[in-house]
């Protein structure tokens, strides 16, 4: 056994990761046939991968419903004569306690994410939201019998850890579950789930907060549960994602969740060697074992970096702040309040179809291509309402109003759907957990820095920039625009070892097609890595012995500069150390 140290003291044992980088025999030809399945013959042949992508999906739905209505009841009157007092005739919820129910929530996010990122790695996703979704029961309950200041920020702070978990799960173990030709429509369904949650939320809100007495705001917390019954029902059935069951040695169980997702009539061998080939390279190959410094180290900086910085774009983009005051542009147009909310309903209804839209072009036009899309769209509109702001003419309030409506469309058809998708497949697979948690960190501390922000610039007896805040907003959207073009990658039907590597050796592979009939190599080239071609696995030692004594071979090896603990291995399906070897068979 030949075993080297890492920087970090954990051993490093060269036979696994020879093992991984040869490729697991068992595996038979088509180790990717998983990846290579069409969305068509996964709604056909595997309805139960859908399903389980749906079921996920529910998370997100949540999330949207239960983040929507603990805000939007400060608008209803019975909640704040609940908890404010009456002056004049008119209820009034103190500005200190509005600030506290509205920011906590987003504060016990942001510290589960982490604790929630550690749980799933230690006793798996299925039971990872078995905890979450007791957290959230506990909060939902207390809301709807808490009456007490204090103690409404309390549970609130307890339903936001509950909300944390789900928002951290929901794109963590769909990336896990789904193949390439559902992960991205499959992933930026998350984005679509927190929009259907929100337009629910604001239908319930619609139905009962007319009401005088307490029901006006105990209701919506009630229909909470349904979520929690739901998801409870079905989690005892839900298969635990492969990925985690091979991380923890567990191959048997891997094998029959697989089975689980994709039937019993299905060769899983050849899926869970990819796996396995993927883990045990990661694992090995790593400077540093898969902790939370691991995430700002070396390549894996770069794919958290990735993986935070779409969220930042979004915030960057004003999405809070043109949500949030698209009911107020329509009130400047000269509409009625009560149209007002309606069309802010609507509003919401868009952001549902442009996700809805984001199906259709994220694997025929890609991730890259429509997050710099929207990006570049939304820096037009954001400057188009501040400009229309300081335009004294009568119709500038409408294209305002107009404005918000479409940026709320291709917000959730472009960078809203897109983010999840690009967190999903930029993490690294030891890091997945982790990655997941600190975006909806990210997502959390700046949700209340934006909420905190906003009103200081809108409001009359504050900043009063009304519309000219789409200037601040356009301001760093161009920066977040050019972040975005250096660094967002094209993923767009590559697997999750294919991505591995591209970032491991940032793109550059090496590739020799080798003649195991005459034995000499052919030819030896730098290619990319979604480069495919066929090896029959009980070959491997013949084209190691052909193409590792070829001196065009060494000397492109030596180009790549490896570190000094991996072995080059030639491989077809596993692609290590960034080298890939076809076979070719002459005709005798």
């Amino acid at each position: 056994m030949d075993v080297k140290q890492r920087p970090d003291g954990v051993a490093v044992d060269e036979d696994k990761l020879e093992a991984a980088a040869g490729g697991i025999e068992n595996a038979g030809n088509e180790p990717t046939a998983m990846d290579k399945l069409t969305l068509r013959q996964l709604v056909v042949k595997h309805p139960a991968v859908i399903w389980w992508a749906f079921y996920w999906g529910m998370t997100a739905v949540a999330w949207g419903f239960d983040a929507q209505i603990n805000g939007a009841v400060i608008s209803i009157e019975s909640f704040r004569r609940a908890f404010g007092y009456v002056q004049d005739g008119e209820a009034i919820l103190p500005a200190s306690w509005q600030s506290a129910f509205n920011t906590v929530t987003s504060v016990g996010g942001f510290f589960s994410a982490f604790f929630c990122s550690w749980l799933a790695d230690r006793i798996g996703r299925k039971w990872t939201l078995f905890v979450g979704l007791m957290l959230l029961t506990g909060g939902i309950l207390g809301e709807m019998f808490t009456l007490a200041r204090g103690g409404f920020v309390a549970v609130k702070i307890l339903l936001g850890c509950g909300l944390g978990f789900m928002l951290t799960l929901a794109p963590l173990t769909i990336s896990e579950l789904t193949p390439v030709a559902l992960r991205g429509v499959a992933l930026s369904g998350v984005n679509l789930g927190i929009a259907i949650g929100q337009l629910l939320s604001s239908a319930v809100i619609r139905a009962f907060g007319s009401r005088s007495d307490s029901w006006g705001f105990q209701a919506p917390f009630a229909i909470q549960l349904f979520f929690i019954v739901f998801l409870l029902a079905f989690l005892p059935f839900s298969p635990e994602t492969p990925w985690h069951l091979v991380r923890k040695g567990r191959r048997e169980d891997a094998l029959r969740s697989l089975r689980r997702l994709y039937g019993p009539n299905v060769d899983v061998e050849a899926e869970a060697a990819s796996i396995e080939c993927t883990v045990v390279f990661e694992r090995e190959s790593s400077e540093h074992s898969a902790t939370w410094a691991q995430c700002f180290r070396g390549t894996d900086l770069l794919r958290t970096s990735i993986s935070l910085g779409v969220f930042v774009c979004q915030h960057s983009a004003g999405i809070i702040f043109v949500l949030g005051y698209s009911t107020y542009f329509f009130q400047l147009a000269g509409l009625p309040e009560t149209e007002s909310f309606n069309l802010g309903v609507g509003v919401t209804a868009c952001g549902v179809a442009g996700n809805i839209v984001s199906w259709f072009v994220v694997n025929s036009l890609g991730r890259r291509t429509v997050f710099l899309t929207g990006m570049f769209s939304l820096l037009v509109l954001l400057l188009l309402i501040g400009i229309m702001d300081v335009i004294p003419a009568n119709g500038a309030q409408w294209v305002q109003a107009a404005a918000t409506v479409i940026y709320n469309f291709v917000y959730f058809a472009t960078i809203g759907s897109m983010a999840y998708t690009i967190l999903g497949e930029t993490s690294s697979a030891a890091l997945r957990a982790k990655t997941s948690g600190l975006a909806a960190a990210t997502q959390s501390i700046l949700g209340v820095a934006m909420n905190f922000a906003n009103p200081y610039m809108v409001n009359p007896d504050e900043g009063n920039l009304q519309g000219k805040v789409g200037f601040v907003f356009g301001a760093l959207c161009a920066v977040a625009c050019v972040w975005s073009f250096f660094y967002i990658p094209e993923l767009k039907g590559r697997s999750i070892d294919e991505i591995d590597q591209l970032f491991h050796l940032k793109g550059t592979f090496v590739t020799s097609v080798a003649n195991i009939t005459e034995k000499f190599t052919e030819r030896t080239e730098r290619t990319s890595p979604t480069y495919h071609g066929k090896l029959d696995f009980f070959e491997v030692g013949a084209i190691q012995e052909i193409v590792m004594q070829n001196p065009d071979v060494i000397a492109e090896v030596e180009k790549l500069q490896l570190p000094e603990h991996l072995r080059v291995i030639p491989q077809a399906w596993c692609q290590f150390e960034g080298y890939l070897v076809f076979v070719k068979k002459t005709t005798l």
